[in-house]
């Protein structure tokens, strides 16, 4: 019998998650591009996994924001809205701490997640999965948006009736359940109930977005790379490069075709089991990712001289309780603030660009403009100060931006893809006491 499906709340959606066994460590297990829990345990494929996996470990399991029994969303879900997710499914759960399984197309999410909330993570694992899934002049792997385009009016134009027999597919489940026809109809229907034609359609637009190799070096978790010799989805030359981008990161390489490991499963939860149970505890570190914003009145000495010392600072309390506001609309922490500079960090990039464009617009109602920097990056928390190359990042943009703008690094513009953010380009900077020159967008 199926285990039984419970709701977690994640904003205003209901995400469904299950858990099973009762191991001394918590694994959740972030699906694919497809989820469905109630059609999960009718394959006798997955429901030997998966109490294989509950064998060493409370397994916890979830349908994604638009998949399965999890409520459907009207616009591209993106990556902080889905570790927004987890971290509620763990919250409903009881789990503090987990390891962390990202397969497939739910790696993106989780290597987000391990890097943003290390606190919350006892470890990474990855399986057949990638950073980026489209082509870039510095990523020669993934379709170009050209060829994604046509594939996804092929797939329309048949109204997503694939030909789950085709040697495509085959190379795509592996041996042996590429060759049953029992499995290929349970995953026809696993697919239909999993997610829509138009779900389907708006997560692969979405997966053409998607970009986290910035995050790769800011996850401080163990991490553990899993993939198969031939996968179709993730090749070994890809899953290698970005996993030498992963401090300290284990690579395991599974033999045989497919993307699926049926024919190699004992070898499949060895490799998870044995990290799991073995992995040491990670060392202590109060280095995590965060979207840091930086914020500062345009022309304030001016606007001083011109007002005067007491309405100067009747101003500067009015837009610093406005600041607050906002502060904890959108969770975030205030990290400093200095005369007419203010310093915030977030979990993620989209809140932090709401709260930067908010305070914008409400400190035009006070008759002054500012502007704001944001970056996301590995920072380091001493003492309630935070630091960090991403700090002074977020500093540096904020700096070129003009009056009443919010300027954003290009790690930023990437992580938010789906968000509904409009950016311009700005030109490619070399900031003052960065190494590494940075993209700049202006949020429109």
């Amino acid at each position: 019998m199926a285990p039984k499906v419970h709701y977690a709340k994640s904003g205003e959606l209901s995400i469904a998650y299950q858990v099973v066994g009762s191991g001394p460590t918590d694994l959740v297990w972030t699906s694919g591009a497809s989820s469905h829990l109630g059609l999960w345990w009718e394959s006798p494929e997955f429901t030997r996994l998966f109490q294989r996996l509950a064998s060493f470990s409370r397994f916890i399991i979830l349908d994604k924001r638009g998949t399965g029994l999890s409520d459907r969303v009207d616009h591209l879900a993106t990556l902080e809205e889905r570790i927004d997710d987890i971290r509620a499914v763990m919250d409903a759960a009881g789990s503090e701490k987990a390891h962390i399984f990202g397969v497939s197309e739910g790696g993106s999410m989780a290597m987000l997640f391990a890097a943003t909330f290390p606190q919350r993570s006892r470890s990474l694992i990855l399986y057949g999965t990638m950073p980026r899934w489209s082509w870039a002049p510095d990523w020669p792997w993934g379709l170009k948006e050209e060829d994604q385009a046509k594939e996804w009016a092929d797939l329309v134009a048949r109204g997503f009736e694939e030909d789950l027999y085709s040697p495509g597919w085959r190379k795509w489940f592996g041996a042996p359940v590429g060759d049953d026809p029992a499995f290929v109809e349970w995953w026809r229907r696993f697919m239909q109930a999993g997610t829509s034609p138009s779900s389907r359609r708006a997560l692969g637009l979405m997966n053409m977005l998607v970009d986290v190799r910035d995050v790769l070096q800011a996850i401080r978790v163990p991490t553990r790379v899993i993939v198969r010799e031939d996968d179709p989805v993730a090749p070994v030359e890809a899953v290698r490069t970005y996993t030498a981008a992963i401090p300290n990161a284990e690579l395991v390489i599974l033999p045989g075709e497919g993307h699926l490991y049926f024919d190699i499963v004992d070898r499949f939860i060895g490799a998870i089991e044995e990290f799991i149970t073995g992995a040491p505890s990670p060392a202590i570190s109060d280095r995590f990712l965060a979207t840091v914003v930086s914020v500062d009145i345009v022309g304030s000495t001016e606007l001083m001289g011109r007002i005067g010392d007491a309405a100067w600072r009747d101003l500067l309390d009015r837009h610093y309780g406005r600041v607050g506001h906002a502060l904890a609309v959108y969770g975030g922490v205030e990290v400093d603030r200095a005369g007419d500079g203010f310093l915030a960090r977030f979990d993620g990039p989209a809140r932090a660009i709401r709260f930067a464009r908010e305070v914008e617009g409400e400190d035009r109602t006070l008759g002054i403009q500012v502007r704001a920097g944001v970056h996301t990056g590995e920072v380091e928390s001493a003492n309630g100060a935070l630091r960090g190359i991403a700090v002074h990042t977020a500093s540096r943009i904020s700096g070129l931006a003009g009056p009443s703008e919010v300027l954003v690094s290009g790690t930023v513009r990437d992580l938010v893809t789906g968000a509904g953010f409009s950016f311009t380009d700005r030109g490619i900077h070399q900031l003052k006491g960065i190494l590494e020159p940075r993209q700049v967008f202006a949020v429109t």
